[in-house]
């Protein structure tokens, strides 16, 4: 991340997951959050808005590119519930976008079940 470190090498970590969350472990927005959700800063100036210092450090996070939530749970180095919680929080505030995950339909060979059921009989057969 940068010179912050929420976990010491040695001790593990500084700050117990369900302090930063305020105990909860799902967010409390209506919004789902998928693991490959789009998540995209609102505004990307730098004024600081008033949140504490794990949501700030997250939000730091977004404001570099949006990406998905998964990429800013490793990025972070925090579990991917304590994320979706701040990132929900974030949402709320309006200093996010969580977009959902695009879902692509399979075209061409792989749409074809023909072909599908051929490979797996030819994989059973190693």
């Amino acid at each position: 991340m940068s010179d912050e470190h929420w976990y010491e090498d040695e001790t593990g970590s500084l700050v117990r997951p369900y302090t930063v969350t305020r105990g909860r472990t799902e967010p409390s927005g209506r919004q789902a959050i998928d693991l490959m959700s789009q998540v995209t800063a609102v505004e990307a100036d730098a004024v600081q808005p008033d949140i504490d210092h794990a949501r700030a450090a997250l939000l730091a996070l977004v404001r570099r590119g949006a990406r998905p939530v998964v990429e800013l749970a490793a990025d972070a180095d925090l579990p991917l519930t304590v994320v979706r919680v701040l990132l929900g929080d974030l949402a709320e505030a309006g200093l996010v976008r969580i977009d959902e995950p695009r879902r692509l339909e399979p075209a061409g060979p792989a749409a074809d079940p023909e072909l599908l059921k051929v490979i797996v009989e030819r994989l059973r057969e190693l």
